[in-house]
């Protein structure tokens, strides 16, 4: 599935050149992939969480859908919401 993923994404034109840094040590190597390369079924599912949860579909729902057993796993996708909520208001208090 995650290869027929990559097809589409790659198909549609995903094209965007993304950079991957990883260290060894103190070794330092860059990576340009793609993005089509990065985009498997795991993608839709963080799409899926995040989106959902900023819709303000509460997370106990969302854990039903997705098969989260428990709060600790869906807590990163709650930060990452957040995140994006504070971001949101700080350009509406930048209109004030």
């Amino acid at each position: 599935m995650n290869r027929d993923v990559k097809e589409l994404c790659r198909l549609a034109g995903i094209n965007e050149e993304i950079r991957i840094t990883t260290y060894k040590g103190n070794v330092r190597t860059d990576e340009i992939h793609p993005k089509w390369e990065l985009v498997g079924t795991h993608t839709g599912r963080r799409t899926f969480i995040v989106n959902a949860l900023s819709l303000g579909i509460p997370p106990n729902i969302v854990m039903k859908w997705t098969g989260h057993s428990d709060y600790s796993s869906m807590k990163p996708y709650i930060d990452i919401v957040d995140d994006i909520k504070a971001a949101s208001m700080t350009k509406f208090n930048g209109l004030l």
